[in-house]
């Protein structure tokens, strides 16, 4: 067969439908719990009643009489663990917060017991006979509670490594010709995915599998590992699909090596599924924040002096933080900049990542300033924010690798309708419902990490590629699967991929938008490995050719034909080489990444590069949103009847996939300004609405229009694939962007989230 050239490079691949699409509407798609196991007990948590504390006792006797119960552990009988470092402080967990080591209580809802059972009904049903005696101390549950403390985060935290600052803000501000201080409240959020925390684990000799949905197998392999004092080589972590993460599942979990303990000693499979309302406190969320922004400004609205000062919730032992100074001090052209991040230990589990963890509390402080700045300058908010761009950050000077956040704003203003817009607020109504309209930037860093590929091409042109990343329901099978196909030039359909598998080669974390690009730019070099191998077999280097290349002179045909867009004839190049199967495998490092990157991949560490950690760029994915809101001069009512996105976020691998995240990430956004937030009860510093009927998230009429807009840009900075990753990048500005509607609408200016129809007055 002749092999059709791949396609030449470009910014937007082909629309195709999703590779695990028929997988999915069909059933066939294998979560966690799917996974069948050979006569496998049940387990179920038991969790604490308080915050802060410790157990005096339990009363396991109408528990243990349940029939069909095997044991029930608790602190007293639990399976020794070794320690682990948390995620963001270079190690495995989630938290250090480690359940049923000792009778201390160090938040609610902290795993305290685990029943195990012959069903799960069973285990269900002894779970809550468990009678718990408590000794309960006075919890801090969040800002201004007693007892809590703070400190800054630099110097508690190893990956918050700098306040940004350059100029001398504070002579700047004073001299500012326009001054705006305000302050911004974000509440607590918590992911809420479909697929429920489980965990199921089960021993073959000295080897366990683990099946849990995971957007980081070889850190949940490695770090397990570390827990039971195993050699990693004999974990094995499967998950295909994962319903949902959007960050809660990126670290190891604090069940999974006591579930791999218990199943260990009682030499039986265990399979653990939690309730909705346990996923609230046995995994991570994203914590409340607090911010003070300074901007001042000249009369023609150029910023003279910005100052963000952030404040973030975290638990007693664990300083995690997301800091998003780094970025909002790096948005903007402005030559005095200060900014300062500060962490609050209460007594609650262990923040961690949320969907643009850093981004969407910070910018929405950032971006509702802006506004707020406009409307001192009597100047158009779009207008303000091109008076302000810049091709170079002003912390470090460092130019941007691509920049398109004034074509996005320019491409949705023009979509949405934004030269209509009367400037006066409450000046826009129909009927009963005032009208306005507002609008905020969006950036997300360009982050990668290492990547392990493996391809292996056959004569007849069918193709395997293997590759441990992680299918969170953003389309990883179909861009890998696009990838291979475009580079070796086979059909789409005879490409299988293979993914979620600690045994296969390593990929880094599903989380920070790196995955395309990390697992892409992989596969694409061993494609290209692949191709120089049969090119080789039908126009042989020369001998001179081939001492130019290695001195780094110049490139032998065989490599230029390899990466370029020449067809290759796989039948005549096989049969010149005398084989049927083709097999490459390789490891990709991203420019700017750590020595020991591949070191640390294999032991499932992270080494995230880019965003404005690059040696001497910083890359960021931009975008534009612009929303519509409606609120009803008696009752409150708000509603949002239109949302407008702009987007450049390099090459695009498919653009049904990207406008699905993109749609996806601007409706989230708009939940994150309207409904979402977890209430906590702050007397016992216990989550109240945990549970899907009083945590708010939007349905179908919430959001009656959605629009998405792919700009394209090239990047030919940042890796291979030409990828920026936009699955973060949607939901950031939302947010901001819906307050500054309201404000247009009703003149009221709101600066802490979620906007309810009670905090409304018109």
């Amino acid at each position: 067969m002749t092999a059709a050239a791949p396609e030449p490079k470009a910014n937007m691949g082909q629309p195709v439908p999703r590779y695990d699409a028929h997988s999915k509407v069909t059933g066939r798609a294998t979560y966690a719990s799917d996974m069948p196991l050979a006569n496998p007990a049940y387990a179920f948590l038991v969790t604490s009643a308080i915050a802060k504390g410790r157990v005096d006792g339990f009363d396991l006797a109408e528990a243990r009489a349940v029939r069909g119960v095997i044991d029930i552990v608790t602190h007293e009988n639990a399976p020794k663990l070794k320690e682990s470092k948390l995620f963001s402080n270079g190690g495995y967990a989630g938290t250090t917060i480690q359940p049923l080591k000792s009778p201390d209580i160090a938040h609610d809802g902290q795993i305290i017991a685990v029943v195990i059972a012959e069903s799960y009904e069973a285990a269900r049903e002894a779970a809550n006979r468990v009678k718990v005696n408590y000794t309960v101390a006075a919890p801090s549950a969040t800002f201004d509670s007693p007892g809590t403390t703070t400190a800054a985060a630099k110097g508690q935290n190893s990956q918050f490594k700098e306040d940004p600052k350059v100029g001398d803000f504070a002579k700047a501000f004073a001299a500012a010709e326009i001054q705006l201080t305000a302050a911004y409240d974000t509440p607590t959020q918590h992911h809420n995915p479909m697929e429920l925390f489980t965990t199921s684990c089960a021993w073959i000799g000295d080897d366990l599998v683990i099946y849990e949905p995971s957007q980081y197998v070889h850190g949940l392999k490695n770090g397990v590992a570390e827990q039971l004092g195993i050699d990693a080589d004999k974990v094995r972590v499967v998950n295909p699909y994962v319903g949902g993460g959007f960050g809660s599942r990126g670290s190891m979990t604090p069940r999974t090596a006591i579930i791999a303990g218990i199943a260990r000693r009682l030499n039986r499979p265990i399979k653990l599924v939690a309730t909705r309302d346990q996923g609230f406190t046995i995994t991570t969320y994203r914590a409340e924040t607090r911010h003070e922004i300074k901007l001042g400004a000249s009369r023609d609205g150029k910023l003279v002096a910005l100052r963000h000062e952030g404040a973030e919730v975290s638990s007693r032992p664990d300083a995690y933080c997301v800091g998003g100074t780094k970025t909002t001090t790096r948005l903007y052209a402005c030559p005095n900049v200060d900014s300062l991040v500060s962490i609050v230990r209460a007594d609650r589990n262990t923040p961690g990542f949320m969907r643009s963890p850093p981004e969407v509390p910070y910018l929405f402080a950032l971006e509702s300033a802006m506004d707020e700045l406009a409307v001192k300058l009597d100047m158009d908010p779009v207008e303000l924010r091109r008076i302000n761009d810049t091709t170079n950050e002003p912390i470090g000077g460092k130019p941007y690798t691509s920049r398109s956040l004034m074509a996005c704003f320019d491409e949705a203003a023009k979509a949405f309708g934004w030269s209509q817009r009367s400037s006066q607020p409450k000046s826009m109504a129909e009927g009963d419902w005032l009208i306005g309209y507002g609008c905020a930037a969006t950036c997300y860093p360009t982050q990668m990490g290492p990547a392990a590929a493996r391809v292996r091409l056959q004569r007849d042109g069918r193709t395997r590629v293997e590759i441990a990343g992680h299918e969170i329901g953003t389309g990883a099978y179909t861009v890998i699967a696009q990838t291979a196909a475009e580079r070796l030039g086979v059909p789409l359909e005879k490409v299988a991929v293979f993914i979620g598998d600690s045994d296969l080669p390593p990929a880094p974390v599903a989380g920070g938008s790196n995955s395309t690009a990390s697992t892409c730019s992989a596969v694409m070099m061993m494609c290209d490995q692949i191709r120089q191998r049969l090119f080789k077999a039908v126009m042989p280097d020369s001998l001179t050719d081939k001492a130019k290349e290695t001195v780094g002179i110049s490139q032998a045909p065989t490599t230029q034909a390899a990466k370029s867009n020449r067809p290759l004839d796989i039948e005549k190049a096989f049969d010149a080489l005398g084989v049927s199967v083709v097999e490459e495998y390789g490891e990709w490092k991203p420019e700017g990444a750590p020595l020991d990157s591949f070191k640390a991949m294999h032991s499932g560490h992270v080494r995230l590069v880019g965003g404005h950690q690059m040696q001497d760029k910083i890359a960021y994915a931009f975008g534009a949103e612009f929303v519509e809101v409606r609120v009803n001069r008696f009752t409150h009512e708000i509603r949002c009847p239109r949302l407008v996105g702009a987007f450049a976020a390099g090459r695009i691998m498919n653009p049904r996939t990207a406008r699905s995240q993109l749609m996806g990430g601007l409706i989230w956004g708009m939940s994150s300004a309207l409904l979402e937030a977890t209430e906590i009860d702050e007397r016992n510093a216990r989550y109240v609405n945990d549970n899907l009927a009083d945590y708010l998230v939007p349905v179908n009429a919430d959001v009656p229009g959605v629009e998405v807009i792919l700009l394209s840009e090239q990047d030919d900075h940042i890796n291979p694939a030409g990828a920026k990753g936009l699955g973060e990048l949607a939901n950031v500005g939302t947010n901001a962007a819906i307050c500054n509607a309201l404000y247009h609408a009703t003149g009221q200016r709101i600066r802490k989230l979620p906007v309810r129809l009670e905090n409304i007055e018109v």
